[in-house]
Order: structure tokens, then sequence, then C-alpha cells
């Protein structure tokens, strides 16, 4: 098993590969090409799982970052059908204009299966992900709990999302949590924006918080938002008054939890390496000709001060 990591320069595609003789693996093993769409603890864990799939088929894995753009996604299905994959696993950056290049790599005899994200096709040999609505309803059960509990059921409720990045997504976990927290409690939102990098969000939250000093909750709808709300809640020195339920996992929001001072509650995970993992077993077996499902689902941990055993346990393993 070999992996290679492609880099798009500048001045065009550039290919650097690791592991002696990969020229000759890819001749002799199957190679399956591997994309993220940028680089942070969720994708990194996306790649973990990749590689041990990879690792324990005998594959030689090709991998790139498109960096969120729809040219480098198009640059990187064309390399990875030129270098040979039997079949390509990635997170689309776009139900519709993604379509041609994976079209392209289809065409060719490569099979494609989606994760995370998907395409308004069915060409596709599978879809791997975790339900956006579930990722929301998760942390919206919290929420509604923890507004019942403090605020007598009433809360005002500010939303950060990433609609100007992937818009169904952020609606999915947008509604999917306020579904769950408008079920056990009232609540008045003030703000709505989009704020998905921490140190933005940071920016975005502190704004939010100068014009309504009445505000209560903030609920983010992915990490670099949840993140940045934290930051500028403490910043504010508004702990204790104003609390913060978020999206997704990693070792940072696990310690927020653990931390004493109050201020995120409740955060819904992923587990990317399960499906980064189960996207290429399923890309593996596919480019072999056997048969596989249409869709898998990979659950969501549900992540809560409620639960402070399982912050731990769930904090020591993305330490791992």
């Amino acid at each position: 098993m070999k992996f290679a990591r492609l880099v798009l320069a500048s001045a065009g595609l550039a290919t650097l590969l690791s592991g002696a003789g990969l020229g000759g693996a890819l001749a002799q093993e199957t190679v399956i090409g591997g994309m993220i769409f940028q680089q942070d603890q969720f994708f990194r864990g996306i790649q973990l799982g990749m590689e041990q799939s990879a690792k324990d088929g005998g594959a030689t894995l090709l991998q790139g970052n498109s960096e969120n753009k729809l040219e480098k996604e198009a640059e990187l299905v064309d390399t990875f059908i030129a270098r040979g994959a039997k079949a390509i696993v990635l997170a689309p950056l776009n139900g519709d204009a993604s379509i041609p290049a994976l079209e392209r790599a289809r065409d060719a005899g490569v099979k494609v299966v989606l994760y995370g994200t998907s395409i308004n096709s069915d060409f596709q040999v599978a879809d791997i992900g975790t339900s956006q609505l579930d990722i929301g309803r998760f942390t919206g059960e919290a929420a509604a709990r923890f507004i019942t509990e403090t605020f007598d059921g009433k809360a005002k409720v500010a939303l950060l999302g990433f609609r100007s990045q992937l818009q169904q997504m952020s609606d999915d976990r947008t509604n999917g949590f306020l579904e769950k927290a408008k079920a056990g409690a009232e609540l008045d939102i003030v703000a709505t924006q989009d704020a998905w990098l921490a140190e933005n969000a940071v920016t975005v939250a502190t704004d939010i918080l100068t014009a309504n000093p009445g505000l209560q909750v903030i609920y983010a709808a992915n990490e670099g938002g949840t993140v940045g709300a934290v930051q500028a809640v403490r910043a504010a020195g508004l702990q204790g008054k104003v609390f913060v339920f978020g999206t997704d996992g990693s070792e940072q929001l696990a310690g927020f939890l653990l931390d004493e001072d109050n201020v995120l509650i409740a955060t819904t995970a992923q587990q990317p390496f399960e499906m980064g993992k189960k996207a290429t077993d399923v890309a593996l077996a596919a480019a072999k000709g056997e048969a596989t499902e249409k869709a898998y689902d990979i659950p969501p941990l549900a992540l809560s001060r409620y639960d402070l055993e399982a912050v731990k346990a769930y904090a020591a393993s993305v330490k791992q």
C-alpha cells in the first residue's frame, strides 16, 4: 500500500509522490483517489480513515485537497483519472457544479463514491454520510433541556451558519437544531449570520453580543463557528450569561466542554475516521466489481455537560 499526495500549485498541477517505486505500485495495486476540500481536524480524520482502508485493502491511495475551489476539484478528478484510479472518493463542493467532472470519471469507468455531501444525480456508487438534520437535532435536544432548566423555557438565540459555503448542509443542521430546541423551549431568534472560520466567527459573534445585550444562547453549525463563539463569549466576560451550543467534535471542543467556565454546553460530533474508512472500503469493493449498498449512515455522537464521562472518553479517542 502506498500514499500519494497531490498538490495544486499556482503554475499548474504539481504532483508529490511519497514512497519508493510508486509507479510500479500503481500498476500492481488498485488505485483509489481520495479528496478533501479543506484542512482541519475533521478532514484529517477523513484522511486517516481513507489511509486505514487503503492499508487494509492493499490499495494505493492518491490524496488531494481542492481547497474549496471547484476548478481545483475538477483538476484533481482529472488527475486521478489520468493516474489510473479505479474509484474516486470525495465530498463534492456543489450538488450541480461538481457533476461535469464526476461524469468524466464515470465515463472513464471510474467508480464515484461520495461522503458528507452529495450531487443532484444518481450515477454515484454510494453516498456515505451522517444525517445533517440529526447533527442539529442532537444539539437541539440538549439546548431545549438547558433552556428549560436555566431560563424557564425561554431564551434569546443567535445562529451562526455557513450558508454561503454549503447552503443545504448549513440549513439542515440549523433547522434540525431549531426543530428540537423549539419542541422544548420558546426561542427568540435575534440574529442569523454566516461565520464558519474561527477567527471570523469571533468577530461576528462579538458584534452580535454587542448589538444584543440580552442574548442568552448562540448556536453554531460547524466547528469553526463553535470555537469562535466560545472565544467571543469569553473575551466579552459573559461566562455564566451567554451559553454556546455547537457542532462537530475535536480535542479542543471536548476541552471546552470540560472547562469550568460553562460556556460550551453541548456539541454533536461526526465520526470522520469511520466515514473516510467506510467510503474507501466501498470504493475498493466497487472497483473490484463487488455489490455495495447505495447509502451508508454513520451516526453522530452527542457530547454535552450532561455526560462528562462520555466527553472524557471522546477526548481520549481523538488524541490517539
